[in-house]
């Protein structure tokens, strides 16, 4: 299920929806403010690279939030 992009909890920008998909993956479904990649990966200690690689993994699996 496709995620409405979303503003960033932390810095105010933007969350795309696959960014969402994956704050709900690693953090809970149940949120409800999210980070985008950038804060998100900061806030993790993690580069914005291996999230995108996470993002990939994710859906290579077949994860129902990034669909």
């Amino acid at each position: 299920m496709k995620q409405s992009p979303q503003p960033c909890h932390g810095c105010g920008g933007t969350a795309d929806s696959d960014t969402v998909a994956l704050n709900k993956k690693l953090l809970g479904e149940k949120l409800s403010k999210f980070f985008c990649l950038p804060c998100l990966a900061e806030n993790l200690g993690v580069t914005t690279e291996e999230l995108l690689s996470k993002i990939e993994e994710f859906k290579a699996e077949g994860c129902k939030l990034f669909k």
